[in-house]
């Protein structure tokens, strides 16, 4: 006899074990699956951004940032280092510490909060059957009342350049470098490979960065994005726009890349190179054909707004459904699924969804940018403060970037916060904050902001909107 649950949720990832978790928490018994093995063959809950995503990733910037700092910025402050060296496996092995933590900690709250984990692939029946393969074989049917699409993406493959995860590796391969090569190639200038071409150009390898567009970050506003371009190529990634790779052939422990630009046919030889055009959502054997379950063009679950599928009672999540690909957007679609289920009926303000770029200086967004609502036709007002104005980042000695405030002329309620620079993360999530209380440029700049802090700069770039900023000259309006 099969077991039933309130709710099955398909992946353990930052979707599916929030929606889980939160699900149990609203008194609805709930299991989770999750098939994703780590290299002793342990079950590994978290999906990519825990295992081989946001968290390693970040766990190797902040420790190649610090190589840096010490390299390249403690003379400044007076201290100075002798015979610095390198350890990247090392390196590699704290982040597989804090990764092990981390995962380890999600089945504690599984526990903690009665979720029942199955470990197996997932796969969608009709009348919400879900089909559960172990890893051994063996296959249970299980039943459940809703149903919880959240399987996630993969890298997506390019046949140009074929990943075998030596020479030619993915942004997971990236994250595995035992040595820092000499010669690094990256294809994509998006987040991964802004991220992961800084974290081994900072200890020391030639990083050349590969883009078929010829826009640089094309989503994000273009003050910041050409603010980013200047900083990123000074620091040493040699960006190469509008440049479409067309072949590459591996030999000797090399790879050597052809690809094309406004110059004609060009070719490159590097030690490893990191594909990392995207990624695509994971749907492989994950719906049966009578499962009801339909597929858009572009081979993500089809949803409404708010993540129901075509089934009444089945709901996907994430990565595998329309919208930006970020953890934080899968997490709080999980949310509120659960909320949803249990019958409150609440919903998600997708308007609001920040981006960030974990390079240094970071770079964040939230609302809309300026080309954006200049093309809609929105009357805007713009404030900007740089960090080489505040006190906390001359203290810091991290000076480069600034704070973008957009608000609409009419009414000044801000539509858009942009940062490059320190703690650009942090200071875009006050500006969502605000935004999603329908704050105004005018309410920012009334705030009280502790002094001397990074979080001044919004203040002084909400004030600038208006022409009341105080730390820089206000520039007159037209």
């Amino acid at each position: 006899m099969s077991q039933k649950f309130d709710v099955v949720v398909i992946g353990a990832g930052p979707g599916g074990y929030v929606a889980a978790i939160k699900a149990a928490q609203l008194g609805l018994k709930t299991a989770c699956i999750e098939k994703y093995q780590d290299k002793d063959g342990k079950l590994a809950l978290g999906g990519t951004c825990l295992n081989v995503g946001c968290i390693p990733s970040k766990a190797l910037l902040d420790s190649s940032w610090k190589y840096h700092e010490a390299e390249e910025g403690f003379k400044v402050h007076g201290i100075e280092v002798k015979g610095l060296a390198m350890d990247v496996p090392a390196m590699i092995a704290r982040k597989a510490g804090i990764v092990k933590n981390l995962t380890g900690g999600i089945a504690a709250l599984f526990k903690a909060n009665g979720v029942t984990q199955l470990e197996g692939h997932g796969k969608l029946l009709a009348n919400k059957q879900v089909e559960v393969t172990g890893i051994d074989g063996t296959v249970q049917v299980v039943e459940a009342a809703h149903v919880i699409i959240a399987s996630g993406s993969k890298p997506i493959d390019i046949p140009p350049a074929p990943v075998d995860q030596d020479v030619i590796v993915d942004s997971t391969g990236a994250l595995e470098f035992q040595s820092v090569p000499k010669k690094l190639g990256v294809i994509g200038a998006g987040v991964i490979g802004l991220e992961l071409g800084s974290v081994w150009a900072r200890l020391g390898a030639e990083v050349t960065v590969i883009e078929a567009q010829d826009k640089f970050l094309p989503t994000a506003d273009e003050q910041i994005a050409k603010e980013a371009l200047k900083t990123l190529t000074k620091q040493g990634l040699n960006i190469r726009l509008g440049a479409r790779v067309t072949g590459s052939e591996v030999k000797k422990k090399q790879v050597t890349v052809n690809f094309t630009d406004a110059t004609g046919e060009q070719k490159l030889t590097f030690d490893k190179l990191i594909v990392a055009v995207g990624r695509r959502p994971v749907t492989q054997d994950l719906l049966a054909a009578d499962s009801g379950v339909n597929l858009d063009e572009r081979g993500f679950i089809f949803v409404d707004d708010n993540c129901a599928t075509s089934v009444p009672g089945v709901y996907a999540i994430g990565d595998v459904v329309r919208g930006p690909m970020l953890a934080h957007k899968a997490s709080e679609e999980g949310v509120m699924v659960a909320e949803r289920i249990a019958g409150h009926k609440v919903q998600m303000n997708y308007d609001l969804i920040p981006g960030v770029i974990y390079t240094h200086p970071e770079i964040a967004w939230v609302g809309k940018n300026e080309q954006q609502l200049k093309a809609e036709g929105v009357e805007i007002n713009v404030g900007t403060f740089p960090f080489a104005a505040s006190g906390r980042a001359m203290a810091a000695n991290d000076t480069g970037g600034l704070v973008k405030v957009i608000a609409d002329a009419k009414t000044d309620r801000v539509l858009g916060v942009h940062v490059i620079g320190p703690s650009a993360a942090e200071l875009v999530q006050q500006g969502a904050i605000a935004m999603e209380f329908g704050s105004s440029a005018e309410d920012l700049g009334l705030m009280v902001f502790s002094h001397p802090t990074l979080s001044e700069a919004l203040h002084e770039a909400a004030l600038a909107v208006n022409g009341h900023a105080i730390h820089i000259a206000n520039r007159k309006k037209r």
